[in-house]
């Protein structure tokens, strides 16, 4: 399989089966487009030399294994040991942030805080479902996690020491809104936290009218300031400030580069995914988020060059290496090798389904109980999510959300369609990236 698109005043050419990246003339892409792909193109304006050229450049990729290539078919790399947990330490937050799947934090439930009991026998469960794996992670999550602050410190020094004991290792990462970050909290995440996600969603005015206080107000004010001596004290340990973008915001390109003004260097910014209707992004809004896309794209490349450069999460993309297919095709193992753990104990198969109990698949303190649920999320891949079958973006993607698929199509296995269309515009911005990085084995001329 082929994808051909153009990019501003560049033509491309991805050939899905080898990863390979070509950059070629306007002749070249619309010959393919319309004889190969069978795309409606205008070709009538093309000479004989400019199509036997084009057919004669493809051949020589097509032998050298760079074009056309058969799909290498692979099974996905799953087992039922069990690799990371999302600690819900706390079903709380000091935020009301309107988009919040998580019911402002109190996940259609009420408002607790996890035990250390609890959040011991979680360590224990991950350590206890391991089997061979060295390395093990913990995320945690709300709410707002620094509400219980003092518990996730305990379960951090306790897993150390139970990880230890069991030849494991850990890494820890936490999300905050960075409300309650202070002088020692933050020296304790520079010297337990793997990684650190900072709520931010760009210019003032967008942030505050969705992340509200309790009181109503907007938080701003009261958290930039956090942010930016964190980053300023967090040396060279991983971090980013995500942001969130909503129907009301889809100039985002703008809070983003906003972002980057503050000092910020790893950034990464998500479309809603929301049904609020005033909020929720529409396939009516896709040229223009997809506008918004090559606006940011060719900012994200003028700082490059002028050597201020940052990292945006959805710019990173690696066709050489990265992940082996074994696990792009494996998808997140949501449900199977990771689970998120709510304050009480329960077991859910990641943190977008908590609170719902047609998924809850059993606790902490007694083990999985629902292996039914456990299979269908382990069967789940990218070949079961068959509207990937033909997609060009589909080993980079991995069949999307099984969360969002769920939530919008009543199906982990069928893709939402919006979210589709966002993923492989930010993915050709990506590719456009890496040409203008680089150029080598994976990125020709034709």
């Amino acid at each position: 399989m082929i994808h051909v698109f153009n990019y501003k005043d560049k033509n491309y050419i991805y050939d899905v089966g080898s990863g390979s990246l070509h950059e070629c003339d306007k002749p070249t892409a619309d010959y393919l487009k319309a004889k190969e792909l069978g795309e409606d193109i205008d070709i009538t304006y093309l000479t004989d030399e400019q199509i036997k050229e084009a057919i004669e450049d493809c051949e020589a990729l097509k032998e050298a294994g760079l074009l056309f290539k058969d799909e290498v078919k692979t099974y996905p790399m799953k087992s039922n040991e069990v690799k990371a947990l999302c600690i819900h330490i706390c079903h709380d937050c000091n935020f009301r942030c309107r988009y919040c799947f998580a019911d402002e934090g109190a996940y259609h439930s009420k408002r607790e805080s996890m035990t250390f009991e609890t959040a011991k026998a979680a360590v224990d469960f991950l350590i206890k479902n391991s089997g061979n794996r060295k390395v093990l992670e913990m995320d945690f999550f709300g709410g707002e996690p620094l509400m219980n602050l003092g518990v996730l410190k305990q379960t951090v020094y306790y897993a150390k020491s139970a990880g230890a004991k069991a030849g494991k290792r850990f890494l820890f990462t936490t999300t905050t809104n960075a409300l309650l970050l202070n002088d020692e909290t933050i020296e304790f995440f520079n010297e337990e936290m793997e990684n650190v996600v900072l709520s931010l969603d760009g210019r003032k005015e967008v942030h505050d009218a969705i992340r509200k206080s309790v009181n109503g107000k907007g938080t701003f004010d009261l958290i930039i300031d956090k942010i930016k001596k964190f980053i300023s004290l967090r040396g060279n340990k991983s971090y980013y400030v995500r942001g969130t973008f909503t129907a009301k915001n889809l100039d985002f390109s703008k809070d983003v580069l906003f972002i980057a003004d503050q000092g910020v260097d790893s950034i990464s910014m998500e479309p809603v995914v929301t049904e609020i209707d005033d909020l929720q992004i529409k396939a009516e809004h896709l040229p223009q988020i997809e506008k918004e896309y090559e606006n940011l794209c060719e900012a994200y490349l003028e700082r490059r060059e002028a050597g201020k450069g940052f990292n945006f999460f959805h710019f990173n993309i690696d066709l050489e290496g990265g992940p082996c297919l074994s696990k792009r095709v494996s998808a997140c193992g949501a449900g199977n090798e990771y689970f998120s753990v709510t304050p009480n104990g329960d077991l859910y198969p990641c943190h977008q389904f908590a609170g719902d109990e047609a998924f809850r698949m059993g606790s902490v303190f007694t083990g999985i109980e629902r292996e039914d649920i456990r299979e269908k999320f382990k069967n789940s891949c990218l070949f079961t999510r068959k509207k990937c079958e033909n997609c060009f973006a589909k080993f980079i993607c991995s069949g999307g959300c099984s969360a969002n698929n769920y939530h919008f199509n009543g199906d982990i296995d069928e893709p939402y369609e919006t979210t589709c269309a966002m993923m492989k515009k930010r993915v050709e911005c990506a590719m456009h990236v890496l040409a203008k990085k680089k150029v080598g084995n994976t990125t020709e001329n034709l």
